[in-house]
C-alpha cells in the first residue's frame, strides 16, 4: 500500500494524501447486503441525550459490515472472494465463502489476495489469514484479532497495520508483546489470526483540511488557550498565552501524566509490562 498526492488545485489538495487502494480486489462498490446493517449515530451522547464525548456528530452514512471476529468456523474451508474497504475502521476487510456457502467478512492481513484459502481450528497451518488457539500457534509469530477470553471474539490488536508478538507460554498463558509496548498475558486456549493487518499506511494519510475530518463524524474542538477565562482554566492573557499552568480539561483535570484506566479492571494483574516502558528500552528479543 501507498499514499496518493493530487495536484494542487486547492489549499486542501496541497496538504492531502489518500491512499492508493492497491490493496483493494473489490470492482464491486456495494457490500453483501446480508452482513450489513444500520447503525443509529448518537453523536457522542449516552441514552440520556447528554454528551458525554466531545467533538462528534454529523458525517457521512455508512452501513455497518459484520466482521467474524470469532474465527470459530472450524473445519471448513473459506476462499477470499474480494478484499473490500470498510469505512468503519481503518484496515481492510476480506470476503470469505466457505465450502458450505457460507459468507463472512473477516479482517484482511497484509498479502492477502482474492483466491487465497483461509481456514480456522487447532490444526491448521500456521499462515497469514488462518486463526487458532495461541496453544497451536508457533512462538515468535505476529498475530492480530486476539481475544481475551476463549471464544469472546478477538478485542486485541484490530487497526490497520497491526500486529503482535507472540513471546512464549507458561504455565498455561501465551506472553504477548501489543503494539503499544505493553507485554500482556492471555489463556493460551484464546484464538488469534496469523500475520500482520494490511493498510498499513494508513497512519501516514494527511487529511489535509477540516472537511475531510468533518466527514468522518469529528466536529471542531478549539484550543483552551484561546478561550475566554470563564470558559477555561487556560483562558485569557494578552496575547497569545501558554496558559499559565499545566494543561487541564476544561474542568480542570491536568491532561498529562494522569491515570485513564481504571484501578481495579480484572485484566491489570496479567499486565506484565507496562506501555509506559517501551521508552525506556527494546523489544525483548524471542529467541
Amino acid at each position: 500500500m501507498a499514499l496518493r498526492k493530487y495536484n494542487p488545485t486547492s489549499p486542501g489538495r496541497r496538504a492531502g494524501t489518500v491512499s492508493d487502494f492497491a490493496e483493494l480486489t473489490s470492482t464491486e462498490s456495494t457490500p453483501v447486503k446480508a452482513l450489513t446493517e444500520r447503525l443509529t449515530r448518537r453523536g457522542g451522547r449516552n441514552h440520556h441525550g447528554w454528551i458525554t464525548s466531545r467533538h462528534r456528530g454529523g458525517g457521512a452514512r455508512r452501513l455497518y459490515r459484520r466482521i467474524d471476529f470469532r474465527r470459530n468456523k472450524d473445519g471448513v474451508i473459506g476462499r477470499v472472494e474480494r478484499i473490500e474497504y470498510d469505512p468503519n475502521r481503518s484496515s481492510n476487510i476480506a470476503l470469505i465463502k466457505y465450502d458450505d456457502g457460507e459468507l463472512r467478512y473477516i479482517l484482511a492481513p497484509m498479502g492477502m489476495k482474492a483466491g487465497m484459502v483461509v481456514e480456522s481450528g487447532p490444526a491448521v497451518e500456521p499462515k497469514p489469514g488462518n486463526a487458532m488457539p495461541l496453544k497451536n500457534i508457533p512462538t515468535g509469530m505476529d498475530v492480530h484479532n486476539i481475544e481475551m477470553n476463549p471464544g469472546q471474539g478477538g478485542k486485541l490488536v484490530r487497526s490497520a497495520g497491526g500486529t503482535a508478538r507472540f513471546l512464549s507460554r507458561e504455565g498455561g498463558w501465551a506472553i504477548l508483546v501489543l503494539p503499544s509496548g505493553e507485554m500482556r498475558q492471555v489463556r493460551e486456549e484464546c484464538r488469534a489470526t496469523i500475520g500482520q493487518l494490511g493498510n498499513a499506511d494508513h497512519q501516514n494519510v494527511n487529511w489535509g483540511k477540516a472537511g475531510r475530518t468533518r466527514h468522518r463524524g469529528r466536529r471542531p474542538y478549539v484550543r483552551g488557550t484561546a478561550q475566554n477565562p470563564v470558559s477555561h482554566p487556560l483562558g485569557g492573557g494578552e496575547g497569545r498565552s501558554g496558559g499559565g499552568r499545566h494543561p487541564c480539561s476544561k474542568w480542570g483535570k491536568l491532561a498529562k501524566g494522569g491515570r485513564t484506566r481504571p484501578a481495579r479492571k480484572p485484566s491489570s494483574k496479567r499486565i506484565l509490562r507496562r506501555r509506559r516502558s517501551r521508552r525506556y528500552g527494546q523489544l525483548p528479543n524471542p529467541s
